[in-house]
């Protein structure tokens, strides 16, 4: 629905409707929303580097200011931006009641990730904590960054993706925890006499395990009896398969969602279309 459709019912629900269609980012939206979000990735993504610039000890005075200035004009942006959509979100079929609505929008996960971007700002700015704590908002500023998902369309493709996948993706954890277990063990028996300090134990053999299944190698612990280390060449060759097998169903789902996509963008957003004029 464009913003255009509005143009019978009362002037508040007219209102309300078009910020609905604002708010609402995606491709086949209208160009406002897509330049909105735009706008609000550009601030977020600021916001990033000024946390960055903001740790730095010896700051210039004058930048330190600016900073601050920012800071306060980006929690505005964002608590008002949270506040609009609060207000519009009964314009969808999923939040229809008043009320109820609201509080379901209010707990999904991009709306979490909205308030999560302000709370830690107004905590820096309140004053009721000691500095450590402040510190510590200052850093969570970062997660502002999270906002950035809800203006992606890759991101959200991604979120889809891993959501999906998400039994398979479990099912290779476990594999790997259980490969990193077995493998740790298997050296620790192999290794354990002729290096007590490297392989002092199967925790300890565990992180070689790790590091070798997934081959990164760090090299400060290696095999070195004969039997070591062709149980080190079997490992090494598992591990490519064991991130080999995930990727080949990451990158299945991403060719379904793609095609999705295409229907959807096609055909149109069934909740958008159905939403009541």
């Amino acid at each position: 629905m464009s913003l255009s459709d509005h143009g019978s019912g009362p002037r508040p629900q007219r209102l309300r409707a078009q910020l609905f269609d604002l708010l609402e980012v995606g491709e086949h939206y209208p160009v406002g929303a897509r330049r909105l979000g735009l706008a609000i990735t550009v601030l977020v993504l600021l916001n990033v580097i000024a946390v960055v610039l903001d740790s730095v000890p010896k700051i210039d005075p004058t930048l330190a200011a600016l900073i601050r200035q920012f800071e306060l004009m980006s929690l505005a942006v964002f608590g008002l931006e949270y506040a609009l959509r609060l207000y519009a979100i009964v314009e969808s079929a999923r939040f229809r009641a008043p009320i109820l609505g609201r509080l379901r929008w209010a707990m999904t996960p991009l709306a979490l990730v909205d308030l999560v971007a302000i709370i830690p700002g107004v905590v820096g700015l309140s004053g009721l904590f000691d500095l450590r704590v402040l510190r510590m908002a200052r850093l969570l500023r970062l997660l502002r960054i999270l906002k950035l998902g809800r203006y992606s369309v890759a991101i959200q493709t991604l979120a889809r993706v891993l959501k999906k996948t998400s039994g398979e993706i479990v099912v290779f954890a476990f594999i790997a925890v259980l490969l990193t277990i077995v493998c740790g063990t298997l050296m620790y028996q192999l290794e354990s006499e002729a290096q007590p300090e490297q392989f002092s134990s199967i925790p300890a053999s565990m992180w070689w395990a790790m590091t070798t299944l997934t081959t990164v190698g760090y090299g400060d612990v290696v095999p070195t009896t004969p039997w070591g280390r062709l149980l080190a060449s079997l490992i090494a060759f598992l591990g490519i398969g064991i991130f080999a097998l995930p990727a080949g169903v990451l990158g299945g789902a991403f060719v379904e969602e793609l095609r999705s996509r295409r229907l959807t963008a096609h055909f149109g957003d069934r909740d958008h279309l159905n939403r009541p004029s």
